[in-house]
């Protein structure tokens, strides 16, 4: 398994898992997450899965702080992730240039979240962006992928407002949220 022929269940559920453990603090269900989202969505062996996953922590916490994060820290943490990615073969990035639009996501949710000076839109330009980029497809081709991770964010961000109770529906719809894009986004970069 590499990082074009990931499980977009496993991979959505993680992701789900460590969305829910960042907005509750809880780092150590955080770092399971990203465990099971780096190992399953990347194939790294796993002292790379585990080390990319700490670096993946990392930024994520750095980042967390609001106003006062560190996107410099959180771009340089994430540009380790993304040297750890370099390695598994099927994807040939620069890992600086990955973790800025990686990060750059992160901005654009922030201001989105926060004071709505951005939009939707822009949420799904700047995945769109680091889709492309990480995998060399045509950035059409990931539009669907990008699409419905913005909805699980929106779900997420009625969660977060609502709260954070785990037992909270918004939960579930923002798990299918990003299964299905991860669905969309395995279709869009899967070697034929």
């Amino acid at each position: 398994m590499g990082a074009r022929d990931f499980d977009p269940v496993v991979v959505g559920r993680r992701e789900c898992q460590a969305w829910a453990a960042y907005y509750r603090h809880e780092w150590a269900t955080f770092l399971a997450g990203a465990v099971g989202m780096v190992r399953a969505g990347f194939g790294l062996p796993w002292p790379r899965t585990l080390l990319g996953a700490w670096y993946v922590l990392r930024a994520n916490q750095v980042w967390a702080p609001y106003p006062d994060n560190d996107p410099d820290a959180a771009r340089a943490f994430m540009t380790k992730f993304y040297g750890q990615v370099r390695t598994v073969g099927d994807v040939d990035l620069d890992p600086v240039e990955a973790a800025r639009r990686e990060v750059e996501w992160w901005r654009v949710h922030r201001l989105h979240q926060r004071d709505a000076a951005l939009s939707e839109s822009d949420l799904s330009d700047a995945l769109v962006s680091l889709y492309g980029y990480v995998y060399a497809v045509d950035e059409a081709r990931v539009r669907e992928a990008a699409d419905q991770r913005v909805l699980a964010m929106r779900y997420s961000d009625e969660w977060v407002e609502a709260g954070c109770d785990l037992a909270d529906q918004r939960l579930a719809h923002e798990r299918l949220a990003l299964v299905a894009s991860y669905t969309a986004l395995r279709k869009a970069v899967e070697r034929l």
